[in-house]
């Protein structure tokens, strides 16, 4: 390690708040491809250097296995049926409230540094009169971030133009490095060159070539230059959302990434001939979509996964800049650091490539949290297994930044009694969501958008997977099949099990989530206040309640009109 991140602490070591917050994401991040999770061929130092300064936290899952709706989770601290984006591209409705708003109501700014995925509701801003140009407007088109610099990274071009319109701050970058193209990022960091041909990035055969670019200008050094530019400038405190595009295909890395791995470090792929038969429909449906099929080929995971591991250890090597930086400014101390993934990648394993469904390489990421308050000098360098939620990172830094949790917005809880050594009463299970109703699947197995959706319960051993739309559930032992290749659902011997796991998800239904105006406190707050402003009603003759309360109905009368009809 460069420097000791224990030297020189202050009165923010000892207190109730961090002051700044450095929450980074890598997108498509399996959990179990870093060397401090047990990868036998991959060396991932700087990612293993965060967990030896704080808690790597093993049974970590997000709510949706999908990037827009992952996000939006992870940005509100709440469910995705909470929020209602569920799938690329739905917008998040306009209104929500999200981490920037927790954090800048605790006194800490909360930018953005990348990708987000979001999709602005751009018609409840028109309803509403929010100028997309005003400073509100521009918070609800990026998630609640304060937006440092956004760049989602597919800058993909088709027959009918660009797969987003948006301008390209990456691209802008690589034209003023030199690269002569109106599409830098097509033609050069997601392509390399073939007998004088571009050979892009998009085919999975040019994948152990090296990217046309040199190495520093590709886009995770990009990134992290941006983000110590930041840093350089920005006045504490602050939390930044440091937003990877890696290693998120296209899969192709720069020279020297792209042959530091080899055929000889592809694992087996993790499936299993019991899978195919008869499987649960739409497991069956993904089975037979394009990249499953894709994924499926051995010559396609040859060439894939050394990328794929070339771009998990460039990442690593960016994120030893960063770190580098806190420490030589005298930063680390006084900073919080998140490591995590928006979903994995199946890689071939279970016959499918990408993410979607829930098996542990997709829906299970990793999660690494270094807090550099004196309260957590007990738990550096251990692991948690505790069944934790990418919610739950939205309370925990709002914890960390000394304000108080919503409980009644933010459904996740913080983390920061495990980082600090307590065993604090937990939940018993986890929760994933998945709506496929976009996708040709749905269209495939003739399902309605409304019952195009799925529901995952893990309670740490047994994993059921829910499907609406009648078909039947999946089920998994974790503990005697920890590669999720038996489902034990396809018959009626784990009845009992399947019972439970539905209650669980029952209960987890029944959960109060629309109530965002009004917390329990305020609630409590509010009984009886009716009656002290003068509304009594049902009384018979005044003596139900303290004669304060009928004060102001009782007395002389002041004036006479009507009847002169007096009580007998």
């Amino acid at each position: 390690m460069a420097g000791d991140w224990s030297g020189g602490m202050d009165r923010m070591r000892q207190g109730r708040r961090v002051l700044n917050i450095l929450f980074i994401m890598y997108d498509q991040l399996r959990f179990d491809y870093l060397s401090c999770a047990g990868h036998p061929h991959l060396e991932t130092p700087n990612f293993d250097r965060v967990a030896n300064m704080g808690v790597r936290f093993t049974n970590a899952y997000v709510q949706s296995p999908i990037c827009g709706a992952s996000r939006m989770c992870f940005y509100t601290g709440r469910y995705a049926s909470s929020h209602g984006a569920q799938w690329n591209g739905f917008p998040l409705r306009v209104g929500e409230h999200t981490l920037g708003d927790h954090l800048r109501r605790a006194g800490m700014d909360c930018w953005l540094i990348g990708k987000t995925h979001m999709r602005a509701d751009a018609a409840g801003m028109a309803r509403l009169g929010l100028a997309p140009d005003s400073v509100i407007g521009a918070r609800q088109a990026e998630c609640g971030f304060d937006s440092w610099i956004r760049d989602d990274g597919l800058w993909a071009e088709g027959p009918e133009g660009f797969y987003d319109e948006k301008r390209s701050p990456y691209n802008e970058y690589l034209k003023s490095r030199g690269y002569d193209s109106d599409n830098p990022w097509a033609d050069f960091a997601n392509a390399a060159v073939s007998d004088e041909q571009i050979a892009s990035g998009w085919m999975f055969r040019n994948a152990d070539k090296p990217a046309n670019i040199r190495e520093e200008d590709s886009e995770t050094p990009w990134l992290t230059s941006q983000t110590i530019a930041f840093m350089e400038q920005t006045k504490a405190p602050w939390c930044a959302h440091v937003s990877y595009i890696k290693p998120h295909w296209p899969y192709i890395v720069p020279a020297p990434y792209h042959n530091m791995y080899g055929k000889n470090h592809v694992p087996q792929a993790r499936r299993s001939e019991v899978e195919r038969d008869d499987p649960q429909p739409v497991f069956g449906a993904y089975m037979e979509n394009k990249v499953a099929q894709a994924f499926q080929r051995e010559e396609v995971r040859e060439k894939v996964i050394p990328a794929y591991m070339g771009l998990i250890k460039q990442c690593d090597d960016q994120l030893g800049r960063l770190l580098d930086y806190l420490e030589e400014n005298d930063r680390i101390k006084d900073t919080m650091i998140v490591l995590t993934s928006d979903h994995g990648d199946y890689l071939g394993d279970h016959w499918l490539g990408e993410k979607d469904l829930f098996h542990e390489a997709s829906v299970k990421v990793p999660m690494i949290i270094f807090d550099p308050r004196k309260q957590a000098d007990g738990t550096r360098g251990t692991t948690c297994d505790a069944l934790v939620e990418s919610i739950d990172l939205a309370a925990t830094f709002v914890e960390a930044a000394g304000g108080e949790v919503p409980e009644h917005i933010i459904e996740g809880r913080s983390l920061i009694p495990w980082l600090q050594g307590e065993r604090p009463e937990w939940r018993d299970f986890v929760v994933s969501e998945y709506d496929y109703s976009a996708t040709p699947h749905a269209v495939k197995l003739g399902v309605a958008p409304k019952d195009a959706r799925l529901f995952m319960v893990f309670d740490g051993r047994y994993k059921l997977m829910h499907a609406e739309g009648g078909f039947r559930p999946m089920l998994f032992d974790l503990q005697n099949d920890p590669d999720e290749f038996q489902d034990l659902a396809k018959t009626d011997e784990h009845g009992e099990v399947l019972e439970r796991l539905y209650r669980l998800l029952g209960q987890w239904g029944r959960r109060m989530s629309q109530r965002v105006t009004k917390s329990d406190a305020d609630i409590i707050n509010m009984r009886g206040k009716s009656l002290r402003r003068g509304i009594l009603p049902f009384l018979y003759d005044g003596s139900e309640v303290p004669a304060e309360l009928i004060a102001k109905y009782t007395g002389p009368v002041r004036q006479k009109f009507g009847s002169d009809d007096t009580d007998s």
